[in-house]
């Protein structure tokens, strides 16, 4: 029977495995009281990295992505709720005012299966829509009288509440969508299920995910052009660490322009950062922007023709 390259040949896998696991053990025992578990286990995953078989294989019983997603595990606690939500400015969600039609268009174009509700702005939401409730009408061909009555109620969680105990909070209420709410009451983000297990597993693909664009792409004149995704320590490394130094708690060139905004901008218009660079809104919506160019402040274009 295939071994499928995980195990050694007979002699020498059995005895470096076994001599492995008698080092660990003793490290164990020998390691500082003060030394965590989490720590103890990570060293030992470490301790393997790289190792390889004579057959040029991955040695040990853990794959690389088990190895990483072990990892991921450890430090699973150590984020919270802001850590893992997704950015105000980059939700996508339902006026409440919104028609039926525009609905059902909604939960079509981007393929969620559920969608904040909001009144007045995204600092009051009423509650969430689930996909399967929308469908219940398709499937019966008729429409709600009110499709408000259809809410569920979200999860709200403070941006500091453990990205561990949001995870524990939604198995436990079987709610898989949290609106994470800062420390005016506003809304921050929002966090899905999916957003946890990705930190866990990674990046989780499906087929309503289009092909990832490129964030970031230079052009002439020292302008360039962004998703609004980008976050601003790319930002900072690769155009300008000024955009980055912001007061406010945003992580993308999205979360920069709603605060300069102070709302979500129309497509064509331009904001001007105290740095010098100015921001225009070139695709997006009523619900938020997504691709935005940089224009260089003037000292930027004196220098790139020196």
């Amino acid at each position: 029977m295939a071994d499928n390259g995980r195990h050694t040949e007979s002699g020498s896998g059995e005895g470096d495995s076994s001599g492995a696991l008698w080092r660990v053990i003793k490290r164990m025992f020998q390691s500082d009281v003060d030394q965590s578990l989490r720590a103890q286990i990570e060293g030992v995953i470490n301790e393997h990295e790289g190792e390889q078989n004579p057959n040029g294989l991955p040695n040990g019983d853990l794959s690389p992505l088990e190895r990483q997603m072990l990892r991921n595990l450890l430090h699973f606690s150590e984020h919270d709720a802001d850590d893992v939500a997704i950015p105000r400015g980059e939700i996508i969600a339902l006026p409440a005012s919104a028609e039926w039609e525009d609905v059902v268009e909604a939960f079509a174009e981007h393929g969620h299966s559920r969608m904040p509700v909001y009144g007045e702005s995204l600092d009051e939401v009423k509650g969430m829509l689930h996909i399967k409730d929308v469908f219940s009408h398709l499937a019966r061909g008729t429409r709600p009288t009110d499709w408000c009555d259809l809410l569920r109620q979200p999860l709200y969680v403070p941006q500091s509440r453990g990205a561990l105990d949001v995870l524990a909070d939604m198995q436990a209420q079987r709610v898989h969508l949290a609106v994470v709410i800062d420390e005016y009451t506003g809304t921050d983000g929002i966090i899905t299920i999916e957003d946890l297990v990705e930190e866990i597993v990674g990046e989780i693909e499906d087929e309503h995910d289009e092909a990832p664009d490129v964030m970031l792409v230079p052009l002439e004149g020292g302008m360039w052009d962004a998703d609004s995704r980008v976050e601003l320590e790319e930002i900072a490394e690769r155009i300008d660490p000024r955009l980055a130094e912001v007061e406010e708690s945003v992580d993308t060139l999205g979360g920069l322009t709603f605060v300069l905004a102070e709302k979500v901008p129309e497509v064509g218009t331009v904001l001007t950062h105290e740095s010098g660079w100015q921001i225009e809104v070139i695709d997006g919506n009523e619900r938020h922007v997504t691709r935005l160019r940089l224009h260089p402040p003037q000292e930027v274009l004196e220098n790139g023709e020196e």
